[in-house]
């Protein structure tokens, strides 16, 4: 359905393939999660979610566009240490107590991103897109509204919605490196005597004592799917953070509708598979997505590092100029050499009454509360 939004108007749909890659791509940014990523997303079997895309037209045109999902959000998700064990232990009662049922802008996975065309007036295309969401909220009884892991690029469009009732939130930065040397032995004069110390002291351990085969490719057959799948739930389990779990089928799903960007890193010892990462690149850009390890062996053979090493190396070798990791595991990756990328939530409820106490428990479980990787960020500007 169509309706109108003073001169603009809104379409929502509940499959991309509803509109073609061309339209898409016309508005929406150039970057790795694109329309095929989006379609792998429709595809596969994500319970925990319903995904929707907002489309904004002016005269036909159009202009805007984003992603939306639903789900039950965990609002304590960025809890740690003994705060955290209270509410696990209150949560054995009563299981549902902080989440809440929510309608977020961006991706599960990844930065959120608003596509705008550069003839558009972007507040009143961002102004579009709220009152889509609320009406998709309304009919989906979500009590929240969310645009959830936005870069610092979009402050100045969506700070506006502070005036609406929306709480800006400084969430977990993203991580990422430039890759700006000719080899693994020049990255290591780039970090400090104490993080290259602590590589070459792990590498010696490994190096020529247990043979590592690493094997990179597009695509996976089902033997070796159902490996690398297990490796990753392995880290899924142990993780601290994280909304979602990927089923299998999304790697499957890929591999066919984004081949030339799909990589998958599979580290063998004794022709058993020992750790795994799921990898997009393009054009010199490089994420890091998922990984996984066998638990059993990755701290004896120092897999974390060697799996970094050997992924690090592959991108040097292929002219990859940005190194893009996600969040959690701050300080490993601060010794490693990434930067920290600013991350902003901004979430209101749509009950404008609790909205107040809304904005109070965002105050008290934001993640800066918790995390120390804020007060690295703080004394890295200073």
């Amino acid at each position: 359905m169509i309706r109108k939004e003073s001169r603009l108007k809104t379409r929502v749909v509940r499959k991309i393939q509803e509109i073609s890659p061309q339209d898409w791509s016309r508005v929406f940014p150039k970057v790795l999660e694109s329309y095929y990523f989006f379609k792998t997303l429709d595809e596969s079997d994500f319970g925990q979610f319903s995904f929707y895309y907002i489309l904004v037209y002016d005269n036909d045109l159009l202009v805007g566009a984003t992603s939306c999902f639903l789900m039950d959000y965990p609002l304590d998700i960025a809890v740690q240490g003994g705060p955290k064990r209270w509410i696990d232990f209150i949560k054995k009662f009563a299981p549902n107590i902080l989440n809440a049922r929510t309608l977020i802008c961006g991706l599960p996975m990844g930065q959120g991103r608003i596509g705008i065309s550069p003839e558009a007036d972007s507040r009143k295309v961002v102004k579009a897109i709220c009152e889509s969401m609320e009406r998709i909220a309304r009919e989906e009884k979500a009590k929240i509204i969310a645009f959830k892991d936005f870069n610092c690029g979009y402050r100045d469009l969506l700070d506006p919605l502070i005036d609406d009732g929306f709480s800006r939130i400084e969430t977990l930065p993203f991580t990422d490196m430039e890759i700006d040397f000719a080899s693994f032995q020049e990255y290591l004069k780039k970090l400090s005597s104490v993080s290259r110390s602590g590589l070459k002291r792990k590498f010696k351990e490994i190096d020529g004592k247990v043979k590592i085969d690493l094997e990179v490719s597009n695509s996976l057959d089902e033997k070796t799917l159902n490996e690398a799948h297990g490796l990753y739930l392995q880290t899924y389990h142990k993780q601290e953070m994280g909304i979602e779990k990927l089923p299998k089928d999304f790697f499957e799903n890929i591999s066919r509708n984004m081949p030339q960007q799909v990589k998958f890193f599979l580290w063998r010892i004794d022709k058993k598979p020992v750790a795994f990462a799921f990898c997009l690149v393009s054009e010199g850009y490089f994420i890091d997505y998922y990984l996984g390890f066998d638990y059993s062996v990755a701290y004896q053979y120092h897999l974390y590092s060697v799996r970094f090493r050997d992924m690090l190396e592959w991108c040097i070798k292929n002219g990859i100029k940005k190194y893009e990791m996600g969040v959690t595991a701050y300080e490993a990756k601060r010794r490693l050499g990434f930067d920290f990328i600013p991350m902003y939530i901004y979430a209101k409820s749509r009950n404008k009454l609790f909205n107040p106490a809304f904005k109070v428990t965002c105050r008290l479980l934001k993640p800066e509360n918790f995390h120390p990787v804020f007060q690295e960020m703080r004394n890295s500007k200073g």
